[in-house]
């Protein structure tokens, strides 16, 4: 099968072209300015140039704060670019999965979302993101959408990367502890992606709609910091003070869900795809992290 991923410079992009695909598989791996979301002439084109018999969209305007003051931006990426990318699918008989997010909801839900739950973003990241499901799913039904959560890698900007950065500059640390959600490492999606087209190649009864997909277990971004500190103070003997504080003590731009987990049954009934612990996979990354001079 002919798989084109859009957003390869990406955490995810950048492991589904590292990812341990089926043989026969034919990739092709596109990132900015070859496809760019805010330019619609570079999307169909892709599609019209590869005709892949599917597209993997790892792209996002993913700055939540700054999309507060740029919601043009982050519609054009997250909503209209989808939608011209779904249209083009159709065109061109492909099929399509699309990666979303935990901030479709408000996060006032006091058990983890699932699928059916209604969405209620909380600021224009969530909002624009909630529209590019929406097109996806008016203009292409053989769609898989991926909502996912906390996402971080070894590679990119993201939240393991900075507290090794900090850990190692500062001597106290201040994270929030009032947000819960479960972190889930880029390869962990590439992998369950890898899965899901897996089926789709084999044709038989695809169950396409939208599925919530996050590492295993629960913690929060002071937890998360917390597991980081731990063997970045095995690794270099350096750990700093760690206080936990709420979120109204670290105002930003755009809210945050105070409840990010994602119940993933739906996932695992489906395809069979279940997360390793969200602490094994971490663990996994750090290995690669602090094996690097350059980290």
């Amino acid at each position: 099968m002919k798989i084109l991923i859009l957003g390869t410079s990406g955490q995810v992009g950048t492991e589904l072209m590292r990812a341990a695909w089926p043989p026969g598989t034919e990739l092709v791996g596109l990132a900015r300015p070859e496809v760019d979301m805010a330019r619609p002439e570079t999307v169909a084109a892709a599609v019209a140039e590869h005709a892949p018999a599917l597209v993997v969209n790892a792209t996002a305007y993913t700055a939540v704060d700054k999309a507060e003051g740029d919601r043009e931006a982050a519609f054009a990426v997250n909503r209209d670019g989808p939608a011209r990318l779904a249209a083009a699918c159709a065109a061109r008989g492909a099929a399509l999965i699309h990666i979303s997010t935990d901030y479709v909801f408000d996060g006032t839900k006091p058990a983890p979302y699932t699928e059916d739950d209604p969405v209620a973003p909380l600021g224009a990241y969530g909002a624009s993101k909630e529209a590019g499901e929406a097109a996806v799913r008016a203009a292409l039904p053989r769609h898989v959408i991926l909502r996912t959560s906390w996402v971080y890698a070894a590679h990119g900007a993201n939240f393991v990367k900075t507290m090794l950065r900090f850990g190692r500059e500062r001597e106290e640390m201040r994270v929030v502890a009032d947000q819960h959600g479960a972190p889930t490492a880029a390869s962990d999606i590439a992998a369950a992606i890898v899965t899901i087209a897996g089926r789709i190649s084999a044709g038989n009864d695809v169950p396409w709609g939208t599925y919530h997909f996050t590492g295993t277990g629960e913690t929060t971004w002071h937890g998360f910091a917390e597991r980081v500190f731990q063997r970045l103070e095995a690794a270099t003997g350096r750990r700093p003070r760690l206080l936990a504080i709420a979120t109204a003590d670290y105002p930003t731009p755009a809210r945050r869900p105070a409840n990010s987990r994602l119940d993933c049954t739906r996932i695992r009934t489906a395809f069979g795809i279940a997360a390793p612990l969200w602490e094994d996979s971490l663990e996994r990354v750090l290995d690669e992290l602090l094996s690097s001079p350059a980290s």
